[in-house]
């Protein structure tokens, strides 16, 4: 996602105007769940600074912070004092569709150390396949197998349930990953490692085109979010958002709060207008995410872009974004080219 996650962290990435990550935790409290660990590294101010103790999100909310990179395994050791039962483990850079409570009533009832959730893909070269057996119990793992070893089309989808039982076997204070060395020596051990196929929308949030890609499923009803609901046109605004008569506003598309869309100017389709924003006479928007605070000059046309916070298109097509630190010209061109490649 570089260079738009240059000044915040990938789980602050907006989705739909909300951050990854407090989408995650909507779902997580829709299944009950309200206590949270967050392990931090990279620009963890971001996230504290925005979710603080948790208690405007309706959760409890503590942090870890890691001082060097652990891997996934010595993140999650690194929080295991916190525990003293069953705990759910997810990635924080991934869209799912889950039913979290009923993976760990899943969990229970297979009697296992551990249950990994998977999605299937049709290639899974670049991801951790998963191989499991008719009881629903993991056999074997391959770690971006090449083509002619792939087993399996199920990949671990980065949700886990842990019980205390593994965690204790994950080392301390070692860098140490679950996927690759945790949970193939729980198997070598005897310990039963559950597999759970019970997501219906799976989506790593890793590059600007599967980015785009994730909001275009929610817009089309793939991917279902809490508290966004799109009118029989397929189109949501938000609040005290003024859209001229004129201007044309074509399905698939969601607006933010205060955004200002002027006479014959058009959006959509397939577009996400954040927050604050301002397209001017004429502009055109679509295929697109705009962040916040950005600002579409005149007759200017944007298609297939992801745009940071504070971008601003003039007339004459010269950008400045001065959201990502490097304001001049030739760094606010490159941005705009990294993003919709």
């Amino acid at each position: 996602m570089k260079p738009l996650t240059d000044n915040l962290p990938k789980p602050m990435v907006p989705i739909m105007n909300k951050p990854l990550m407090q989408r995650s935790f909507e779902n997580l409290r829709k299944c009950g769940i309200c206590d949270i660990v967050i392990s931090t590294g990279y620009k963890s101010q971001y996230i504290q600074e925005y979710f603080g103790s948790g208690s405007k999100f309706g959760l409890n909310i503590e942090y870890i912070c890691e001082d060097s990179p652990m891997g996934t395994g010595g993140a999650i050791k690194k929080t295991g004092h916190l525990y003293d039962d069953t705990f759910l483990v997810f990635n924080a850079d991934i869209l799912c569709n889950m039913d979290f409570a009923e993976l760990v009533k899943y969990h229970k009832s297979k009697s296992a150390s551990v249950t990994i959730a998977v999605t299937r893909v049709e290639n899974p070269s670049a991801y951790g396949v998963i191989e499991y057996n008719k009881s629903g119990y993991a056999v074997s793992f391959t770690e971006k197998p090449e083509a002619d070893k792939i087993k399996s089309n199920y990949i671990n989808a980065g949700v886990y349930v842990f019980e205390p039982e593994a965690l204790r076997e994950i080392p301390e204070d070692l860098p140490i990953s679950v996927e690759r060395e945790t949970f193939p020596a729980l198997l070598q051990k005897g310990h039963n490692i559950a597999v759970y196929n019970g997501c219906t929308y799976w989506m790593d949030i890793g590059t600007p085109k599967k980015y785009l890609q994730s909001h275009e499923d929610i817009m089309t009803g793939d991917c279902r979010l809490s508290g966004i609901r799109f009118n029989n046109k397929g189109v949501f605004i938000g609040e005290n958002s003024n859209i001229d008569a004129t201007a044309e506003i074509i399905g698939p598309v969601y607006i933010g709060n205060h955004v200002i869309v002027e006479p014959y100017a058009t959006v959509g389709p397939n577009a996400v207008i954040g927050d604050n924003v301002f397209i001017h006479m004429g502009g055109s928007v679509t295929n697109s995410i705009l962040w916040n605070n950005v600002h579409v000059g005149s007759f200017s046309a944007l298609d297939g872009v992801v745009s940071a916070c504070g971008f601003k298109v003039a007339c004459n097509g010269i950008l400045d974004c001065p959201d990502l630190a490097r304001p001049d010209s030739q760094n606010t061109s490159r941005v705009l080219q990294a993003a919709t490649s």
